[in-house]
């Protein structure tokens, strides 16, 4: 089961990433899309598969991994099962860095400064959090980590409530609730660099996620660096799901999600995880892409929204197993 796990998942992103090209408001056949895609020639039907659902199918397969693979490394760096990005702000700061780009219209005048001001404020927001747990170890990052999260928090309702008109708040929560629409190949140039760099820094940290199950202190003993480790997560983490965060808004869950559903058909080894919840999270953001564009309830359904409604129901089922079977 454990041979045959990656090749599964990665034939069903095959599979997800096909109909993601033909699956939309106009349906389109393989024929033509394979046309569209081997033909240079200016057409519609290319139009709409080049320049509109493929750069949302790359950002989809890139922002679902990091997620997946974010939330796999920090449930092993903290021994935590309800550890995910947004545990340690980084979410909430990249958001509140985009608001900020909003609410006083740098947006407005310049096309990425959205993106740019969110992976800033997920930068600043993970350097706090460092700075604040430094030499209190695990638990130490955690809370600070909240602490960072309910600031950014309170500073996005503050703009919320103070927006200098209903466009603006409006501009705002529709950014919030994380959208795949209307992204071009500028913010797969933009946001894929900061994921796959910030992808290689949680994979450097997958020798001693095996090693912590056992504890800190003995993982220690047998040479694991945990500051250097500990940074390596934090940094990958900002640099990955704040270009995440920063091209899409916010989505939630997947990175609690993803990893949850692998660990058990990998023999709940936080190493074996990494890999396997990388494809779930792909698989889960573009699952749910495509179901923004099918699903109507008389307006467009915004990824966020939908991937929070899967998550948090999984969230409940999970702190209830996690309060059944603890000692």
């Amino acid at each position: 089961m454990r041979r045959l796990l990656i090749p599964a998942l990665l034939a069903l992103l095959t599979a997800l990433s096909a109909a993601s090209l033909l699956a939309g408001a106009v349906w389109q056949s393989p024929a033509g899309v394979a046309q569209a895609l081997a033909d240079p020639a200016p057409t519609l039907a290319r139009l709409v598969i080049v320049e509109v659902r493929l750069p949302r199918l790359v950002l989809a397969l890139l922002v679902g991994g990091i997620l997946g693979l974010s939330g796999a490394v920090l449930q092993g760096l903290l021994r935590n099962p309800l550890a995910e990005p947004g545990l340690l702000g980084v979410s909430s700061g990249a958001s509140l860095g985009a608001v900020i780009a909003l609410y006083y219209g740098f947006s407005a005048t310049f096309a990425l400064a959205t993106p740019l001001f969110a992976l800033a404020g997920a930068g600043v927001t993970i350097a706090v959090a460092l700075a604040l747990s430094r030499g209190g170890g695990t638990l130490a990052l955690i809370l600070a980590g909240v602490a960072v999260s309910a600031i950014a928090g309170a500073g996005i309702s503050l703009a919320l409530n103070l927006a200098p008109n209903p466009f603006a708040a409006y501009e705002i929560m529709t950014w919030l609730m994380g959208s795949l629409a209307d992204r071009s190949w500028d913010h797969v140039e933009l946001a894929a660099p900061f994921i796959l760099l910030g992808a290689g820094l949680l994979l450097l940290t997958a020798p001693a996620l095996d090693a912590l199950t056992l504890g800190e202190r003995q993982a220690e003993s047998l040479g694991v660096n945990l500051r250097a480790t500990r940074l390596l997560a934090l940094t990958g983490t900002a640099l990955g799901v704040g270009a995440a965060t920063a091209v899409t808004g916010a989505v939630g869950f997947v990175g609690l999600i993803a990893p949850h559903l692998v660990r058990p058909l990998v023999g709940h080894r936080p190493r074996a995880t990494l890999i396997p919840a990388t494809l779930t999270g792909a698989a889960i953001v573009l699952a749910a892409d495509m179901a923004t564009r099918l699903v109507k309830f008389g307006g467009d359904l915004k990824l966020g929204v939908f991937v929070s409604a899967i998550g948090a129901p999984f969230f409940l089922w999970l702190v209830l197993h996690v309060r059944r079977t603890a000692p």
